[in-house]
């Protein structure tokens, strides 16, 4: 059997096992493969791929690389490599892959700071996804525009490194928008988040708070008229009519609501909240959930 033949067997068994979640033999696999046909792309890409998401990503970057190497216009070996250089923070290499795959980013060694639109990004996709907001700043970084729950480990503003590839869609005013599953937290805002508890006579003082906090350029979110759980089917789909059950429906009456406020220094939005309490409408707890300066 030719050497040719025989790559092709064992990258098929690494293959098999890289389904099974064996990757540390399937690397070995692919490794053996390399040395009977090192010329074979599609064995650099799944090399590649598993530590992509292993967060390897000086290996990830090489193997891709030599993936690029071997079949210059694979879109996927591409992406990957593209993204493997923004971890790297190589941007040289980045700026060079977006500029073949035809995106319109100026050549150079700076980071990309662009404006690509707003985009939904799931944090965490392999424990308790969330997913929230961002503003795309580059084809695989985002900034946070939501503030997310403490548990995530992200805060509002961090910037994130985002996979390439949808996972899911979202809906909003009848235009659909794109998943993207975060891979990994790229650069910590400086922003903590806080949880307000507040007694309230109905929404409007909910109403009045935020707009008191957005003039005083603090980032603050109604957790309880705002989350929604989604099952993972639908949160990795496009979600339909039937998620209604899912939705919690506030009663404009309920007296106790839950505010995320996000911002660096809590003594700025202890006294926002002073100035908005009156005898109708009073903060009752205020907890920093999740504090600046703990990368996830």
């Amino acid at each position: 059997m030719a050497d040719q033949d025989i790559a092709e067997t064992l990258h098929e068994q690494a293959m098999a096992l890289q389904d099974e979640g064996e990757e540390a033999q399937a690397l070995a696999l692919y490794a053996r493969a390399l040395e009977l046909d090192y010329a074979r792309p599609v064995t650099h890409y799944n090399i590649g791929l598993i530590h992509k998401y292993q967060r390897r990503w000086v290996e990830s970057q090489e193997a891709n690389r030599l993936a690029v190497e071997f079949e210059p216009e694979d879109e996927a070996s591409n992406w990957n490599l593209a993204i493997a250089a923004t971890a790297n923070h190589d941007w040289r290499t980045a700026r060079e892959v977006w500029q073949r795959l035809g995106l319109a980013i100026e050549p150079g060694d700076t980071p990309i700071e662009q404006d690509f639109g707003q985009t939904p990004v799931r944090l965490n996709p392999d424990g308790d996804a969330e997913v929230v907001w961002a503003r795309r700043i580059d084809p695989v970084r985002a900034r946070l525009l939501n503030i997310p729950y403490a548990d995530s480990g992200f805060r509002y503003g961090d910037i994130v490194l985002n996979d390439g590839a949808p996972v899911g869609e979202r809906e909003v005013e009848g235009r659909v928008y794109s998943v993207f599953n975060v891979l990994e937290l790229f650069q910590p805002s400086p922003n903590s988040t806080f949880e307000a508890e507040l007694r309230v006579s109905g929404t409007q003082d909910v109403d009045a708070l935020l707009q008191q906090l957005e003039a005083a350029g603090i980032a603050a979110e109604d957790w309880s008229r705002s989350v929604r759980t989604l099952c993972r089917q639908c949160s990795e789909g496009l979600p339909h009519e039937h998620h209604e059950q899912h939705d919690v429906v506030l009663d404009d009456r309920q007296p106790i609501r839950l505010i995320a406020i996000a911002g660096p220094d809590e003594q700025a939005i202890r006294q926002a909240l002073h100035a908005w309490s009156d005898a109708q409408r009073q903060l009752t707890r205020l907890d920093c959930v999740l504090a600046a300066g703990k990368p996830h």
